[in-house]
């Protein structure tokens, strides 16, 4: 139904994409034009006569509506069309309901289910909104609406609990991560942008990635090394559309804390798409939305593959903060880029706005014989410079780390720094920073 709007189309074609991801098949498409919904039936008694008339001709099981219904007019609109009708919240749950694997994402799902539904009762249960009159069959007790309604209250505030106890267990996690000072990147974007491609791409894993609509559901964190540098936990969330509904925002909030708690966003951008910037408005919008708004973002374009006479490169501002990096995850061009632009971030050099202000520099570390586990992580990260053993079986470790990493080093059980004057700047062809710039 087009409410005066100028991206009908694309809405439209969207919606066509949802439906397949749902596995429906069209079989009809029916445009309507409104100066406003109709309070009833959300369109007119012409257009449900033409809808009804669609129907009968293709004998469809479903009504699907790009917009979101009222209980009263769904409940209506299933009457007048004697089918299922579904809005567009409940086409996007039972998009979710299929993909979800994880206990955690069948909760979520479920939350969200439930608290669409519980607006909806009315509609499932018209024969028992009333008790039976009659001998023997007056007397106290619940109708059938209200004991659904309780239970299914019941039933929300258990998963709200169980939620409530993931959120405590990602917390910890992240807790975790900041003593360890490991920063987390989250990667964020409109659905199908190629997420998931690019997060693989980024980690060698192997999470499901398909042409389709909310291909992945679960969140899935894994470890990107970048010696000399360390390390940083990479994010890959859930995909945001256009209208994403409230009840999925709320639902989702122990997956969204991810990108809230990430230090740093990748806002992946479809760069093949013909209006990119109307989906970036839209991720933006969501991200306001959890409170992440604020945090650092630098935006992915991806699939230059399927663009003629665009190159890799890093768009940068006028202090060399990187805004925007173009590149292609199927094919892996350009990615060296991205992993150029991490770096940096982890070296803190465009934080602040002046480049090079915090880089890795050299220090000295000395290293207890109990700190073994260490010693093997500084070789893992391949940060070792050079190294000697003294005299009481330990090791007098150099080292090219930044700053961040260091005062992690400096926090471990028999590890202290033996620099005199705060170390030196890691310099030398040889250095595999520094020839990676």
């Amino acid at each position: 139904m087009d409410f005066h709007s100028s991206k009908i189309d694309e809405s439209l074609t969207e919606f066509k994409q949802l439906a397949l991801a749902a596995r429906a098949t069209p079989l009809a498409v029916v445009l309507g034009r409104r100066r406003q919904p109709d309070p009833g039936m959300f369109v007119g008694s012409g257009k449900v006569e033409e809808i009804a008339e669609a129907v009968r001709q293709h004998d469809a099981e479903i009504v699907l509506f790009n917009h979101e219904l009222s209980p009263i007019q769904e409940r209506n609109l299933e009457r007048a069309l004697s089918c299922r009708v579904a809005d567009r919240i409940g086409l996007i749950l039972d998009i979710f309901a299929q993909r979800a694997q994880t206990f955690e994402g069948k909760l979520q799902v479920e939350l969200a289910q439930l608290q669409h539904l519980s607006t909806r009762l009315v509609r499932g249960w018209t024969h028992l909104e009333r008790q039976k009159g009659g001998i023997g069959l007056r007397g106290p007790g619940e109708t059938q609406l209200e004991t659904d309604r309780r239970l299914l209250g019941h039933r929300i505030k258990q998963i709200n609990r169980r939620l409530e106890k993931v959120s405590r267990q990602r917390e910890l996690r992240r807790q975790s991560r900041r003593k360890s000072n490991v920063r987390t990147v989250s990667v964020v974007g409109y659905t199908n942008a190629g997420k998931s491609t690019l997060f693989n791409r980024l980690t060698g894993a192997h999470v499901y990635e398909a042409d389709q609509l909310f291909a992945t559901l679960d969140p899935t964190l894994r470890q990107v090394r970048l010696p000399p540098q360390g390390h940083l936990i990479l994010a890959d969330t859930v995909g945001f559309v256009r209208h994403l509904p409230h009840s999925l925002v709320a639902a989702f909030k122990a997956t969204l804390e991810e990108t809230v708690e990430a230090g740093l966003l990748l806002h992946v951008v479809d760069a093949h798409d013909e209006h990119p910037g109307d989906q970036i408005e839209q991720v933006n919008s969501v991200l306001k939305e959890i409170g992440a708004d604020s945090i650092m973002q630098i935006e992915v374009f991806n699939q230059i593959d399927r663009l003629d006479g665009v190159e890799p490169r890093i768009d940068r501002d006028g202090n060399g903060r990187p805004l925007r990096v173009w590149l292609s995850a199927l094919t892996g061009e350009g990615t060296d880029l991205l992993f150029q632009v991490l770096r940096e971030y982890l070296d803190g050099e465009w934080q602040s706005g002046v480049a090079g202000s915090q880089g890795v520099r050299r220090h000295c570390l000395r290293l207890e014989p109990m700190a073994g586990r260490l010693h093997a992580q500084l070789f893992d990260w391949d940060v070792v410079e050079d190294e000697r053993v003294d005299e009481h079986g330990g090791w007098l470790v150099d080292v090219c780390v930044d700053p961040s990493t260091l005062d992690y080093l400096l926090r471990q059980d028999g590890c202290r720094s033996a620099t005199m004057g705060g170390g030196r700047t890691c310099d030398g062809g040889s250095h595999p920073l520094q020839s990676a710039r």
